[in-house]
């Protein structure tokens, strides 16, 4: 049986291939190839910050009656994520090589401090208090949408 600490890690570390792999094609002006790389990044964060803003965060915080810790600061760095992702998104689009290395470093940054928190601090609590419904929750999370929900 997997743990949230080993799922939701492991998808930390695809996010980051696609990211670092997205920056390499960026830095060598390879625009075919960087546009493609991000759109596959953008779509893995997406899934990601849903996964744990639909089911994770949501299912700790009915566990532990914390709504004003650790996971609304991961809201609002997952705010910050989101914007940064945007504008490079522009950014990759327009073939602006130095604007799409700045925002990948700030982005870079934010991710490693945010991936060090959720691993180090949340995942390990989340694994603690959500045990006994583990294999429910990585099923649920491995199904969530990206698609924004019907009004």
């Amino acid at each position: 049986m997997s743990t949230i600490l080993d799922f939701m890690g492991g998808d930390h570390r695809a996010c980051d291939d696609l990211f670092a792999a997205a920056e390499d094609a960026a830095a060598q002006k390879n625009w075919d190839s960087a546009r493609s790389l991000f759109e596959r990044f953008q779509a893995a964060m997406a899934h990601h910050l849903a996964m744990e803003e639909k089911v994770l965060f949501p299912a700790f915080e009915a566990r532990t009656g914390m709504s004003m810790g650790p996971t609304q600061v991961m809201r609002m760095e997952h705010g910050q994520m989101r914007d940064l992702i945007q504008e490079m998104a522009g950014a990759v689009a327009s073939a602006d090589h130095d604007r799409y290395l700045g925002l990948s470093e700030t982005l870079n940054m934010l991710m490693q401090q945010h991936n060090l928190k959720e691993e180090n601090v949340l995942y390990p609590m989340s694994d603690q208090v959500l045990g006994g419904e583990l294999d429910d929750l990585l099923r649920s999370m491995e199904a969530v949408s990206t698609e924004p929900e019907a009004p």
